[in-house]
């Protein structure tokens, strides 16, 4: 099945490899008795992950505690190999909000095991993306971003308070990956992540515009 990423101008790119970033917003590293790393935290979901709006989220039977993590994602629209910063807004398609769905409590027991946490984070479906702003309509931030679960404010934050900003991580990313047009990065949750039950109303807004409605089941 081709999963593609949808622009609010009508454009299609297919959706490559996720690439997601730890602990990059200090408040959120404290919540979870952590600090921010030398370098980026960084894990892998599959186009498998992707799920578009309009689509429920299935919560999976294997976790009994998965939490939302609110974030800025930015799609890549061209090859990158070893780019600086200065030229990574160069490769940039646009930029929505996703979800970054984690089953917190395998990845708890994962972590107090020394074992990697892949299926807490990376399992069918655990990344909802709204549809794509084109570059050329959505500046270069920052951005604010906002998490209601059932008209509760769970999450708000500004992507000015990344320890990395977009182009830092593009610049990492390419040097470690090469980014391929399709890709994209998850750029890290502000503060505030919690427990999503069956039946619950998520909605998450990028500069205050409600871009990402889903249901839980």
């Amino acid at each position: 099945m081709q999963r593609t990423w949808n622009f609010t101008d009508g454009t299609t790119i297919p959706v490559g490899t996720m690439y997601c970033i730890g602990r990059n917003y200090a408040a959120h590293a404290r919540e979870m008795g952590a600090t921010v790393a030398d370098d980026p935290i960084v894990f892998i979901k599959p186009p498998s992950a992707y799920r578009t709006e309009g689509v429920p989220i299935e919560l999976p039977e294997f976790s009994r505690d998965v939490h939302h993590e609110v974030e800025l994602v930015v799609v890549i629209g061209a090859d990158a190999d070893t780019i600086d910063a200065r030229s990574a807004w160069d490769v940039v398609a646009g930029v929505g909000v996703g979800l970054d769905l984690t089953a917190r409590d395998l990845q708890s027991e994962a972590k107090k095991n020394g074992h990697p946490w892949s299926v807490a984070k990376s399992w069918k479906g655990s990344a909802p993306v709204s549809r794509i702003i084109p570059r050329h309509q959505c500046g270069r931030g920052p951005w604010e971003l906002g998490l209601h679960v059932n008209d509760h404010i769970r999450q708000q934050g500004s992507t000015a308070d990344m320890e990395r900003s977009v182009e830092q991580l593009i610049a990492y990313l390419s040097t470690v990956f090469t980014l391929q047009r399709g890709d994209c990065i998850f750029t890290g949750t502000p503060e505030g992540v919690g427990p999503l039950r069956a039946g619950d109303h998520v909605r998450a807004t990028l500069d205050g515009r409600p871009v990402l409605n889903m249901v839980c089941q």
